[in-house]
Parts: C-alpha cells; structure tokens; sequence
C-alpha cells in the first residue's frame, strides 16, 4: 500500500508490514508521523529497515507512539535510562524474553501500549522474533468460549514460572544484561482476559503463556484447561508473521492487539538490540 508520504508493504496476511520511503535519523512531517501510526494500528506491527540511529533519534521516534518508559527489572543504557540494551554474548544460553509468546509486562497496572526493538548487531542466521495477532485469535474463538472469557480478569505475574523459574532465567542473562529488583518479581496485576484496544476499538485476546497464571475468582487448576486451550490457539500459523533481523532493522509492535516470541537459535553468536516501550501518552 502507498500513500502520499511511505509505501507499506505486508510480510503476511495475518500482520506485519514494512515501511519505506522514511529515514527515521531526520524529523519527520506531521503527516509522515500520522501515516506510520496509521500502518502501526493497521498491520499491528511494522518494519523499517537500513536506519542509522543514535540512542537520542530511537527516543525521538519512540514518541511517535508513546511516552517512553524505564523497564524495571534491567539497567537502562547509560545517559539514556529509557533503552534497555539486551546483549546476548556467543556464550550465553539463554535469551531475553523468550521461550513463549507473550505481550509485554502485563504484570504492571499499565503495560506498555508498545514496544519498540532496533538491532545494532545481528548474527549470520537465527533470532528472527514471531509475531502473533490478537484481533484473529478472539475472532475466530466459538460464541461460547467468547461468552466464557468476556468477563473474565487475568492475574498477571511478573514471576510466572511456565518457562522455568523467572528468576534463574533472568540470572542466566546477566552476564549480558545488567539486572535489578529482582525481588519484585512477585508483583502481580489484573488484566482483562479480552482487552478493547483504545484507539480501533476491536477486541483482543490478552492472555500470555508468560505471564498470565490465573483468572481472578479461580485456581490456578481451574484455569489451566481454559488458559492452555488459549495459549495453543493464539499461536496458529495462520494468525503469525516472522521478521528477519539486519543491522538497522527497527520493530515498532502494539502490545495490545498483538503478542512476539524472540526465537533462540543463534548460540555461539553475539545479538545487541535496544528497546524501549512506550505508556499511552498523556
């Protein structure tokens, strides 16, 4: 699709599209800003590739989507506390966010409404990152598991254990990625289990594999069937896209309509990416 300031252009049918025609390191008009918001909620997660960027230019088109934030449980880069560098070293094993999809930090009160990721150093092959969209995986649930789950809160931990324990994991990366407050890993927070996104006002499965234990008012045993029938669905093929990384490559995805799975499969090389996400803006 093009219009009077980019071209987009889809990577798949279900979400993700790339924008041309923009160098982020410039300001940008008005009506280039509103046009890439515009792919943004359409496509739910878009792409620029070949951009040079300092850590000052990423906080400026973070903007763009958001008021960016501080990550709480990782040091921010220095003089630029809002990026989080991730590194993983070629001897590290595990990798930052991976293991399921997931939406980001929904153990806050106010997750962030998006995240943004810009690669610095890409290995050879491997460390693609999955896409999933929401808006499809309530859509196509039955009437009666849209009637069951409508009403429903998720509880939300920052400490889930579902890909092993959080803690040891977030410890596995920090020879690479400087932790912190690690003992607040057991905050919690309530989240709807169907989120009406603020902007297009569609309905959005927001449970994650992650994060969301439990719904409110039941056990965790009571839960399970129903939550694991939707960890499976959200993750169909047909509801996914997969972007390959390159030096320069700039992801902007909406937390609330879509969730991400980091793959791991490039050990004996070294990643860096920076990220940032955004609160709604004030």
């Amino acid at each position: 699709m093009s219009n009077s300031t980019i071209d987009v252009k889809p990577i798949a049918g279900a979400l993700g599209a790339e924008v041309f025609g923009v160098d982020l390191s410039k300001p940008l008009s008005d009506a280039q800003e509103a046009d890439i918001h515009q792919a943004y909620l359409d496509h739910l997660v878009i792409f620029f590739r070949d951009q040079k960027l300092d850590a000052e230019n990423l906080v400026r088109v973070a903007a763009m989507f958001g008021e960016p934030n501080e990550y709480p449980f990782a040091k921010g880069l220095e003089g630029h506390p809002k990026i989080t560098p991730l590194v993983k070293n070629a001897e590290d094993k595990a990798n930052f966010g991976g293991g399921a999809f997931h939406a980001d930090t929904t153990y806050l009160p106010h997750p962030p409404v998006a995240t943004m990721l810009y690669g610095l150093e890409i290995p050879p092959a491997g460390g693609d990152t999955l896409f999933a969209n929401m808006y499809l995986a309530y859509d196509t649930l039955s009437d009666g598991m849209k009637r069951l789950i409508d009403p429903l809160v998720g509880i939300s931990s920052a400490g889930a254990g579902r890909v092993g324990d959080r803690k040891k994991l977030m410890n596995a990366d920090s020879k690479s990625i400087q932790l912190q407050n690690l003992d607040k890993l057991s905050m919690e927070a309530e989240q709807p289990a169907v989120r009406v996104h603020e902007e297009t006002g569609r309905q959005a499965l927001y449970v994650n594999y992650i994060h969301t234990l439990k719904f409110k008012g039941w056990t965790e045993a009571e839960s399970a069937p129903v939550l694991n029938y939707l960890f499976q669905h959200l993750k169909r093929p047909e509801f996914t896209a997969r972007f390959r990384w390159q030096p320069g490559s700039l992801a902007v995805w909406d937390n609330r309509s879509s969730q991400h799975y980091p793959i791991n499969d490039y050990h004996g090389h070294r990643r860096v990416m920076w990220r940032v996400t955004l609160e709604a803006a004030a």
